[in-house]
C-alpha cells in the first residue's frame, strides 16, 4: 500500500477513537442463554475490532457500500453458511431464531454488541451434543446394505432439518455412506496385494472387514465433532466478522491474528508443505490455486476446484478437516520436508479421491518463465514461452539488493528466442494467477512501441492510466496467447492490452478468471490514535478491495474476465471458477476508453483464426475426448443424489474409476502415483509435454494464418 493509502485509511480514526471510549463504558445487555466463559476471549477487544470494521469498510472499500439492513443481509447469508454449511446440525427453528439477526448486524457493528456470534454458537452447540448422543446408536443399530437408499450431498439443495428425527435420518444415511466408503477402500487396498485382484465384494465374504469400517467411522466421527465443540467464542466472532468483511466483496477479508500470520508466511514461502492456495469456503478447505515450482504441481493430481476433506500422515488415521478453521486445517497439512501427507479430496465433479503427497518447499527453478522452439508442419520454428506467475521480490528490490524478476527473464528468454529465428510466438499463460502490476504493464511494453496498457481506478474515483513508455519492442512478430479459467489479475491486464492493440490473438476456454481488482493490508494495530486503544492483543488485519482495473478500451477485466478470440474445449468447462461465480463479487462496469494506436505489424486476420480453429479442434481428437471428459464430469457434478447401499455405491465407484483411466489413457489427466512407492512419477521436462497439449497445437497449426507486413507499427488508431 502507498503513502498516501495508509493515510487515507487512516483518516477515520480520530473519530473512530472518540467513539470507541463511549464505547468501552457500554456493558454488553445479557444473552437469553448464558455463554459459556472463555479467559482468552476480550470483550472490549471485540467491540474494537466492531467498530474498525464498520468504520474502515463503509469508508476504505472500493465501493463504499454503506453498512446498512441490505448488507446485513448479505453478511448473514454468509455466516449462517459458514456456521453449518452441510446442514447436518441445525434445525429449521434454530435458523429462525438466528433469521431474526439478519437485519441487524449493521447495527451490532456500530454498538459494538455482538450477539448474533454468541447465539449461533450456542445453538450449534446444542445440536452437536445432541447429534454426539444419536451416533452410537445408528452404528450399533447397524445397516440394511440391501436396502436402495439415496442421501443428496449438495447442501444448497437441502434445507435445514424440520426436526430431531428428520436430522437422525440424514445423520443415519451418512454414516452408512461413510462405512461404505471406508469398507470398499479396505477392500481396494487389500485387492492390490493379490494378484487375482477384486472379485468379490458381498460382505459375508468380508465381515473382518465391515467391522473395521465400523470402528473407523465411530472413532473419525466422534473425533470430529468433539473437534467442533472445542471451537472458541473468539474463533465465532472470528467467522462472524470475516462473513461481514466478505459481504463487501469475496476478496475482503477479517484476518484473525493467526490468519494473518498464516498470510504472511504464505507471502514469504519460508513453510515446507504441499504448495497449495487453500480458502475456507462455506466451512469447507477449498483449493484456489497451485503453486509452481511446489510438491503439488509436481504430484499432478490435486487441481483448483478441489476441496480437502481429510488429512492423514502416511500411515495414520486420517482426520476429517471439513468444517475446520483453516489455520488448524493447515496445521494438518504442514510438516517436514520429505515427509508424506495423504488428503481425501472431493473432486468439482462430486467424486473423491485419496492423493499422497510428499511435502516439499517450492522448487524455485520451476516458478521461472521458461521457453523452448517448436517446429511447425512446414518445419518453421516456433517460439513457446511459458510465464507461470509475475513474480517480483518487492522486499529485496526496496533493501537495495538485486533479486529476479518475470520482467528481466521474460526478456532474456525472447533474446534467446530470436537468436533461434522464431517466426512466431505461443505466450502461456495458463494457470497463471497473476502477481506484480507493475510487470503485467512491463511485459506487455515488450511487445509493443509504448502507449496505456491499463487504467487503474480507486475508491475516490481517481483513474490513472498506467502507461508502457518505452518505445523500443522487444519482439514484433506474431503472438497467440493461451488462457484458462486460472488465468487470473495480471495474465487478464496483459491478455487484454495485447488482444485490445490487434496485437495477439487469445485461445482459450470462455472465460479467464475475472479477478480485475486489487487489495490492500491494513494491519489494525498501527497508528491507533489513543494510547488506551493499544493496550489489547493483536487485533489482526483487514485485506480490503481498494482499486479496480480497466481496459485500454474501457471494459473492466473485473467479474467477465477476457474473452479469448478463439473458444475451444478445456476440461474447465464444466467448472464454475471465476469471479462471477463468487458471492457478492463486485460486478462488471466500463470508464471512458483511451486513446491508443492498433499494433500495424505482424497480426492475425482474428475471423480466420475462429473459422481454421474451430475446425481443427472439431477434428483434433485430443480435443474431442476432452469434449467427452467434461460432459461427462458436468453430469457427474450435477447428479448429487448418492446412492448408498452396497451395489449402487461400487457401481458409481467403478464408473468412476473407468472414467479416470480413460482420461490417463488419453494423457488428459497426470499419471497416478507408483503403486509400491506412493511416489509421484518423475516430472516431464517442458519438451515432452508441448507435443501432447492440444492448447499449443493448435497455436502452432495457427501460426500459418498470421498476416506479417513491413510497414511501420503502431501509426493508426
Amino acid at each position: 500500500m502507498t503513502k498516501k493509502s495508509l493515510l487515507y485509511t487512516m483518516r477515520p480514526l480520530l473519530a473512530l477513537a472518540t467513539s470507541v471510549l463511549l464505547l468501552l463504558a457500554l456493558t454488553t445487555n445479557c444473552l437469553a442463554k448464558k455463554v459459556t466463559p472463555d479467559a482468552a476471549f476480550n470483550e472490549d477487544r471485540n467491540r474494537l475490532i466492531a467498530l474498525m470494521l464498520s468504520r474502515q469498510f463503509p469508508a476504505q472499500h472500493f465501493s463504499h457500500q454503506p453498512l446498512d439492513d441490505n448488507l446485513s443481509r448479505k453478511a448473514f447469508d454468509l455466516y449462517l453458511r459458514q456456521l453449518d454449511p452441510r446442514k447436518r446440525f441445525l434445525l429449521q427453528a434454530d435458523v429462525k431464531q438466528l433469521n431474526a439477526f439478519a437485519t441487524h448486524i449493521d447495527d451490532e457493528l456500530t454498538r459494538g454488541r455482538i450477539v448474533l456470534a454468541d447465539a449461533g454458537m450456542e445453538l450449534l452447540n446444542d445440536r452437536i451434543r445432541q447429534v454426539e448422543t444419536l451416533i452410537d446408536p445408528i452404528l450399533d443399530q447397524g445397516f440394511d446394505f440391501e436396502t436402495k437408499e439415496y442421501l443428496e450431498i449438495e447442501p444448497k439443495k437441502l434445507d435445514f432439518a424440520e426436526s430431531i428425527e428428520k436430522l437422525r435420518e440424514r445423520w443415519r444415511l451418512s454414516l452408512k455412506m461413510q462405512v461404505l466408503d471406508s469398507y470398499f477402500d479396505s477392500l481396494n487396498a487389500k485387492s492390490k496385494q493379490q494378484s487375482e485382484g477384486l472379485k468379490d465384494v458381498s460382505m459375508e465374504h468380508h465381515a473382518t472387514e465391515l467391522q473395521e469400517a465400523v470402528k473407523k467411522v465411530r472413532q473419525s466421527t466422534h473425533r470430529a465433532l468433539s473437534r467442533l465443540l472445542q471451537q472458541s467464542r473468539q474463533d465465532h466472532f472470528d467467522r462472524y466478522f470475516d462473513a461481514v468483511a466478505r459481504a463487501f466483496d469475496p476478496h475482503s477479508d477479517y484476518m484473525a491474528p493467526a490468519s494473518k500470520e498464516d498470510f504472511d508466511i504464505q507471502m514469504s514461502g519460508s513453510l515446507e508443505g504441499i504448495g497449495a492456495v487453500l480458502r475456507e469456503d462455506e466451512g469447507l478447505i477449498k483449493v484456489i490455486s497451485i503453486i509452481p515450482g511446489s510438491a503439488a504441481e509436481k504430484q499432478g493430481q490435486l487441481q483448483a476446484g478441489d476441496t480437502i476433506l481429510a488429512v492423514a500422515e502416511k500411515n495414520g488415521e486420517l482426520t476429517d478437516i471439513s468444517e475446520m478453521r483453516i489455520r488448524e486445517a493447515v496445521s494438518y497439512i504442514r510438516g517436514p520436508k520429505g515427509t508424506a501427507v495423504r488428503l481425501t479430496v472431493q473432486k468439482p465433479d462430486a467424486s473423491k479421491r485419496t492423493i499422497q503427497i510428499i511435502r516439499d518447499v517450492v522448487q524455485i527453478e520451476e516458478t521461472y518463465v521458461k521457453s523452448s522452439v517448436l517446429k511447425t508442419e512446414k518445419n518453421k520454428s516456433i517460439g513457446y514461452l511459458r510465464i507461470p506467475s509475475f513474480y517480483r521480490d518487492f522486499a529485496a528490490q526496496n533493501d537495495g539488493k538485486s533479486s529476479r524478476n518475470v520482467t528481466d527473464d521474460t526478456l532474456a528468454e525472447l533474446i534467446k528466442l530470436k537468436k533461434q529465428k522464431i517466426n512466431g510466438l505461443i505466450l502461456d499463460l495458463r494457470n497463471n494467477g497473476g502477481g506484480a502490476l507493475t510487470d503485467a504493464v512491463k511485459i506487455s511494453g515488450l511487445f509493443l512501441p509504448g502507449g496505456p496498457v491499463v487504467q487503474v481506478k480507486d475508491a475516490q474515483g481517481t483513474i490513472k492510466v498506467l502507461e508502457d513508455d518505452d518505445p523500443d519492442v522487444a519482439y514484433d512478430g506474431p503472438v497467440i496467447i493461451l488462457v484458462n479459467q486460472f488465468s487470473a489479475s495480471a495474465s487478464e491486464i496483459l491478455a487484454a492490452a495485447l488482444q485490445d492493440y490487434k496485437r495477439a490473438v487469445i485461445i482459450g476456454g470462455e472465460h479467464t478468471h475475472g479477478k480485475g481488482t486489487v487489495q490492500a493490508m491494513m494491519d489494525m494495530n498501527k497508528n491507533l490514535p489513543l494510547l488506551q486503544l493499544q493496550k489489547y492483543d493483536d487485533l489482526g488485519a483487514l485485506k480490503l478491495t481498494i482499486q479496480k482495473f480497466y481496459r485500454i478500451n474501457g471494459g473492466s477485466t473485473q467479474y467477465k474476465g477476457v474473452e479469448p478470440d478463439l473458444i475451444v474445449p478445456s476440461m474447465f468447462d464444466y467448472l464454475e471458477s471465476g469471479e462471477k461465480f463468487m458471492d457478492y463479487s463486485l460486478p462488471w462496469d466500463q470508464v471512458q476508453n483511451v486513446f491508443y494506436a492498433k499494433w500495424r505489424g505482424a497480426s492475425f486476420d482474428t475471423n480466420k483464426v475462429r473459422q481454421d480453429g474451430k475446425q481443427w479442434a472439431e477434428d483434433n481428437p485430443l480435443f474431442k475426448k476432452i469434449k467427452e471428459q467434461t460432459r461427462k464430469a458436468k453430469a457427474r457434478s450435477e447428479q448429487t443424489l448418492i446412492a448408498v447401499f452396497l451395489e449402487g455405491m461400487w457401481k458409481y465407484r467403478q464408473d468412476l474409476d473407468a472414467t479416470r483411466k480413460e482420461a490417463l489413457a488419453a494423457g488428459l489427466i497426470q499419471d497416478e502415483a507408483d503403486e509400491e512407492t506412493k511416489l509421484p512419477r518423475k516430472s516431464k521436462k517442458l519438451e515432452e509435454t508441448l507435443p501432447t497439449d492440444p492448447f499449443v497445437q493448435i497455436a502452432l497449426f495457427l501460426m500459418k494464418d498470421a498476416v506479417k507486413t513491413d510497414a511501420s507499427v503502431g501509426l493508426s488508431h
